[in-house]
């Protein structure tokens, strides 16, 4: 499936033909999911480069440009949510040549939606303009889009930041890995096509094409700050979140220790009288066994407390500030 439009100073041909080249028109060849047979015969027609083609075929997704002998070749990505831990990515073929441009992309992308807006606002404007115009705004287009994303990021970002405050369940860390690992992917998606956007900036060399390729490098240098920010935030939130689940755990220790310091004293009052050799019934008179034996447990549990003081590890009385820890 393809169309293509032509377009001059004086008209606008929505069902336009490549034979429109030799009227002195401009063509855009807007080409939807082809096959290698497609693919073939537009390589025959404007004579592309084989390993362009080849690109096409293999469905690269990596944004690049090439400077071929007859026409340019770039590779721009088209990003979009499947869902809010999800990241569709597909690509989108540009060839530009002498007065005439192909794009190349799967069902999933709408461009023509693109050229028609831009032709009913900038009618007069794109049409006395070079086709390199159209492609720079097409490439605009796709640059805006990629807005939507940083939109459905920071609603997302908002909401871990919101439950940052409740008590963190674990699946949430696997969550703000996802969410984490898609802001790269979005900040290396928007570093290439910013590398694209600022050779094309330093290459093109009419005036009135390179204030289109300044508005989307200030476009996509926004957005590249934008998700920047944005990863520093979901870097705090995982950090207030490992906090949070901290001060849980120690929560938790603090009140089996309690329970602890509680029974701690019954059992050894329990193991103490529960020994072989006490008769309860005359307490008074102790065995001369149980009394080494009570004399032994003061001695190790004092000597604990010495060694546990000299490793620092309980205070006793205050401490020296410029003192290192024993180790």
């Amino acid at each position: 499936m393809s169309t293509i439009l032509s377009y001059n100073k004086n008209q606008v041909k929505v069902d336009g033909s490549i034979e429109d080249l030799d009227k002195g028109y401009n063509v855009w060849v807007d080409v939807i999911d082809p096959n290698e047979k497609d693919l073939d015969t537009l390589a025959h027609k404007f004579n592309l480069k084989q390993e362009a083609i080849q690109t096409c075929l293999n469905k690269s997704k990596k944004p690049e440009l090439r400077q071929l002998d007859n026409h340019t070749f770039t590779v721009i990505v088209d990003m979009k949510n499947k869902d809010p831990e999800t990241l569709l990515v597909e690509a989108v073929y540009f060839f530009l040549g002498r007065n005439w441009l192909i794009t190349i992309h799967s069902s999933g992308i709408d461009l023509k939606q693109i050229v028609e807006r831009l032709f009913n606002i900038q009618n007069e404007t794109i049409k006395q303009t070079r086709i390199d115009a159209l492609s720079y705004n097409i490439l605009a287009g796709l640059v805006t889009k990629y807005e939507q994303l940083l939109t459905a990021l920071e609603l997302s970002v908002n909401e871990y930041q919101r439950r940052s405050f409740v008590r963190p369940l674990p699946g949430k860390f696997e969550s703000i890995d996802t969410l984490s690992r898609q802001a790269i992917m979005l900040r290396r998606q928007f570093w290439h096509v910013r590398n694209i956007i600022n050779f094309l900036l330093h290459t093109e060399k009419d005036k009135d094409d390179v204030k289109y390729i300044e508005i989307v490098y200030g476009d996509i240098s926004q957005l590249i700050d934008f998700v920047e920010s944005y990863e520093s935030t979901i870097n705090s939130i995982r950090e207030l979140y490992v906090a949070k689940v901290s001060l849980q755990i120690n929560e938790t220790m603090r009140v089996l220790t309690i329970f602890t310091a509680i029974l701690l004293p019954l059992g050894l009052i329990a193991a103490i009288y529960g020994m072989n050799g006490i008769d309860l019934k005359n307490i008074t008179e102790m065995p001369a066994g149980f009394l080494i034996v009570l004399v032994t447990m003061a001695f190790i549990a004092i000597g604990l407390v010495l060694f546990f003081v000299k490793k620092r590890w309980i205070a006793v009385g205050k401490k020296d500030s410029n003192s290192e820890p024993v180790s």
